[in-house]
């Protein structure tokens, strides 16, 4: 009895050993990763561009100090279409230029000319306005030609094309040639006496001096100034190179003339006159 159950037992161990392990089963595969989010473009910054606020009514400054004008709605109305925001930056204008070179901010836009002169150190958009120039001396100045005006004290921005006017045309005839550094001076001191009048925009002397009461002896003397030479259209100045800001500039000027967005700030300002500012 006891060789048989000792032969049951071996039979039954030698089985065990024989029999295949089962293979554990394979763990799940792990899912796909998910595609990479793309990375968020990057945030642009706003859009620093330089004023010269004494140039009522293109730039100026409110009761409270804040920028405004023509120039700085415009200004406005173009970051808007380049999605960016403007941050104003207050320069004297006959540094306007070195500022631009030297990274201080990133546009001009404040009645500058595209003048030939200036292309060869900085670049311009399209215009975005047109409007010629004046002398501007006391009412019943007897005028014949610009050598009638010889004597005469000239007060001229600093820098600006009006001074450069006056330096080639009126300075050879015997005129003396002033320059400022901003054009409310000149104002100040046609009011005082020491100036006889001024080169200017048109646009501007007459809403910045001539609609007003110390204006109300002067007005306009000789033909209108508007050689191409000296009164290019105002355009938004910006460093050579910058060709990309250049393209957006243009397209938002584009824009905004057709879209109404000029028309509603040509009126704003210059209603009164039944002009469109952009010219021709």
């Amino acid at each position: 009895m006891k060789k048989l159950l000792l032969a049951l037992a071996v039979t039954s161990v030698l089985a065990a050993c024989g029999k295949k392990e089962e293979a554990a089963p394979a763990a799940p595969a792990a899912p796909a990763s998910a595609p990479a989010a793309a990375a968020p473009a990057p945030e642009v910054g706003p859009l620093k561009v330089a004023i010269d606020p004494t140039y009522e009514p293109f730039t100026f400054k409110s009761a409270d100090g804040t920028p405004t004008g023509f120039d700085v709605d415009v200004a406005n109305a173009l970051c808007e279409q380049i999605k960016r925001k403007c941050e104003f930056v207050e320069q004297v204008w006959d540094s306007m230029i070195p500022g631009l070179n030297a990274k201080k901010y990133d546009v001009i836009i404040s009645s500058m000319s595209a003048t030939d002169e200036r292309k060869k150190e900085i670049d311009f958009t399209d215009k975005y306005y047109q409007t010629p120039s004046r002398i501007v001396l006391k009412k019943g100045t007897k005028f014949t030609d610009l050598a009638s005006l010889k004597g005469k004290k000239i007060g001229v921005l600093k820098g600006s094309t009006q001074e450069k006017y006056a330096m080639d045309n009126l300075k050879p005839v015997g005129v003396v040639v002033n320059s400022y550094e901003a054009q409310d001076q000149v104002y100040l001191d046609i009011k005082s006496g020491r100036l006889d009048g001024t080169v200017a925009d048109f646009l501007e002397v007459t809403g910045g001096f001539l609609s007003k009461p110390e204006g109300a002896k002067y007005e306009f003397v000789g033909p209108v100034l508007s050689d191409v030479k000296y009164f290019a259209g105002a355009a938004v100045a910006l460093r050579k190179g910058e060709d990309k800001l250049k393209g957006e500039l243009n397209e938002a000027i584009k824009t905004i003339r057709s879209n109404g967005t000029y028309k509603t700030l040509n009126d704003k300002y210059f209603a009164k006159y039944s002009i469109d500012v952009y010219g021709e």
